[in-house]
């Protein structure tokens, strides 16, 4: 999971969502009436998806795994949970079937204060209360609404743990392309490196190694010619702008 940067909703859209959010506030609306407002709204939804889609990591990764495709729009706060926040634009993030039909549903953990015990990638950096192991590809609470977030959204599945500790390796082996093609003058081929790897599932691998290069102990971790190249990468643009260019082309 990485930061992402939600966008101001597009003025039709935006009156629209207004519109049907008003509709439900004036109905009372219970579960069964936002689910069913909700599934008739097609031309909504056909335009929520496509922003979300436009803000997504990668090629339409979902928000919450980084691997698989974004196929649905998810409630982060569910509609059973808040029948009335089922337009709201802030409510919506694009997720894979897996994420969020097979895992997270209609799960809503808080604390006992009523604050939610998930991390929302639009409002606060995941990097915050989950940490990477780049080795492993397993991911560790740093909080508890890490942990939650981890259980939730079911990122310890195996398939992920293992394709994230293979990004790893594809991550070090195209720094050290894209270090080499620019040693040799190849700037523009250099750059086609760079824009793979910076689209590629699993951006929460780069992600995670471009906040770990800052650490006092990043020497140990990466191999001199990975760590050299990857300050680049860095400082060449500030991290928050290399997680935007993670967005669709």
């Amino acid at each position: 999971m990485i930061p992402i940067k939600r966008p101001v909703a597009p003025p039709a859209l935006e009156k629209n969502l207004t519109a049907k959010s008003k509709t439900l506030r004036e109905e009372s609306a219970d579960t069964k009436k936002a689910r069913d407002t909700w599934k008739n709204a097609r031309a909504v939804r056909r335009d929520l998806k496509e922003l979300l889609a436009g803000m997504a990591a990668g090629f339409v990764r979902c928000m919450y795994c980084g691997d698989s495709l974004g196929t649905d729009i998810d409630h982060f706060k569910p509609i059973a949970r808040d029948p009335l926040s089922a337009f709201i634009w802030e409510n919506h993030f694009l997720a894979c079937s897996h994420c969020n039909s097979n895992k997270k549903r209609d799960q809503y953990p808080c604390d006992p204060s009523g604050e939610c015990l998930l991390v929302d990638p639009c409002r606060e950096d995941p990097y915050d209360h989950i940490r990477l192991s780049l080795p492993t590809g397993k991911y560790l609470g740093r909080t508890e609404k890490g942990k939650e977030t981890i259980r939730v959204f079911g990122l310890s599945r195996p398939d992920l743990e293992l394709g994230r500790a293979h990004a790893y390796i594809r991550c070090e082996s195209m720094l050290r392309d894209w270090s080499t093609r620019i040693g040799s003058g190849r700037e523009d081929v250099a750059n086609t490196v760079l824009r793979a790897l910076v689209v590629q599932p699993f951006a929460d691998v780069l992600y995670a190694m471009i906040k770990k290069s800052y650490a006092p102990g990043a020497a140990n971790l990466f191999e001199a010619d990975v760590l050299a190249a990857l300050k680049i990468v860095r400082d060449k643009v500030e991290t928050q702008n290399v997680m935007n260019s993670f967005r669709n082309p």
